[in-house]
């Protein structure tokens, strides 16, 4: 089994998949709502904690949002939260009340 990490969108689950060996490693659900896309949960299986599933799951899915230019992101989620704080590049794209 491959150790590749491949993230995918998944929208009619409104969730954002990692996959490891074919494998569903990860997940972010997401609402889509006019204007911003909101993360709710960050899952990842415990056999494939500490491979960095849940940080290529925020990256893909920040990089998603970033090209289609026309969402803000609402991070409820903890972990997108705490990994766009580590990560302030993605600042730019967190919707300011």
């Amino acid at each position: 089994m491959s150790d590749e990490i491949t993230v995918s969108d998944n929208p009619g689950l409104h969730r954002y998949e990692a996959r490891i060996g074919g494998v569903l490693a990860g997940f972010s659900v997401y609402e889509l709502s006019e204007g911003r896309i909101t993360f709710v949960h960050t899952e990842v299986d415990t056999k494939f904690e500490g491979k960095g599933v849940g940080s290529a799951i925020a990256r893909f899915a920040l990089d998603d949002v970033r090209s289609q230019g026309e969402r803000s992101v609402v991070p409820l989620c903890p972990f997108i939260k705490a990994w766009i704080g580590k990560h302030p590049e993605y600042q730019s794209l967190v919707q300011q009340d």
